[in-house]
């Protein structure tokens, strides 16, 4: 055995020795959880939701850190190099850890061996929109001018979930709609509100205050089930494109070879956090609803959805940038 192997392995040991104490004295400082996308977006609001519980049940600051831009990649790049030591939280979305890899044809980051799972966190359902002054009352109205002047009409994106619940909504309807890239969201919102794009399909967490301030008027949502918030709007199926179904899920993970006994403790201080008073209301008020998994069943429900979400890319006609 060489030098340099017997060195590595009295270090190894070393490590597995201290982990535990380490994870018993965790966390001793602040942790900071990296969100992929702006402030405001629904990843946004469920992580500081999720902040406040942390906090609470360890006494020790949750720092949001809000890295939009490259479809989630700098923010998931961010966490992946950081240090494995608990203190580093990726809040995500099946946007970094399920849909990039089939978007891109390189990514900054490996999805699955550059982290540790700690769990799901919850499910939603999107919501086509519109300015509220647009001509477009219903679906019907924007499938038929999207038919009469083929790319004429512009949707835009700030995320994979977005802009794969348009390019869906495209191939299902047959209809040539262009497609505008934003950071986040909440950015697309504001050009939609501005009149530089015709319409969107967004997370309702981010459409729904403006749905209900008067400024978007919702044309359809994208789950098969009518949303409990907007019990008036039709699914997009019932709306005409049959079949048309699109929801998003957020999970939370770790650099790789996070110490398994503070992947633990943070697997459960989150799972407490979505279910805690925070969450609970971020989820009623966005028509969401918590999910949680053990580390091992996150893994698998990952690999399930990237192959979920490279068949609908694939079927939508998306070539990887």
């Amino acid at each position: 055995m060489t030098l340099h192997r017997r060195t590595w392995l009295v270090y190894a040991a070393a490590l597995s020795l201290a982990a535990p104490a380490f994870a018993q004295k965790y966390p001793e400082k602040p942790i900071t959880f990296i969100v992929p996308f702006a402030a405001g977006s629904a990843t946004d609001q469920l992580a500081r939701a999720l902040g406040q519980s942390v906090s609470a049940d360890t006494k020790q600051p949750v720092i949001v850190d809000n890295k939009a831009g490259a479809s989630g990649m700098l923010a998931a790049q961010a966490a992946a190099k950081a240090a494995p030591d608990g203190y580093t939280v990726l809040i995500s979305t099946n946007t970094t850890h399920a849909a990039n890899e089939h978007l891109f044809k390189k990514l900054s980051y490996d999805p699955v061996k550059d982290f540790a799972p700690l769990t799901a966190l919850g499910k939603g359902g999107q919501v086509l929109v519109v300015h509220v002054n647009s001509p477009y009352k219903s679906v019907a109205d924007l499938l038929a001018k999207a038919r009469k002047d083929p790319g004429k009409l512009s949707f835009g994106s700030g995320s994979s979930s977005s802009r794969v619940a348009g390019e869906l909504f495209k191939q299902m309807s047959h209809t040539d709609i262009l497609h505008v890239p934003y950071k986040s969201n909440p950015q697309a919102v504001t050009d939609l509100l501005g009149g530089q794009i015709d319409l969107m399909i967004t997370d309702t967490a981010t459409g729904l205050p403006q749905i209900k301030g008067g400024k978007l008027r919702a044309l359809g949502v994208s789950t098969l089930k009518r949303s409990a918030l907007l019990p008036d709007v039709p699914t997009i199926d019932e709306a005409g494109v049959k079949g048309y179904e699109m929801s998003y899920w957020f999970a939370a993970y770790v650099p790789a070879g996070t110490p398994a006994p503070v992947v633990q403790r943070l697997h459960d201080l989150l799972v407490a956090g979505a279910r805690g008073a925070a969450a609970t209301a971020f989820f009623e008020s966005t028509g969401s609803e918590a999910f949680t998994t053990t580390p091992e069943g996150l893994s698998k429900f990952q690999h399930d959805e990237a192959q979920k979400w490279g068949r609908i890319i694939k079927a939508a006609g998306i070539e990887p940038e």
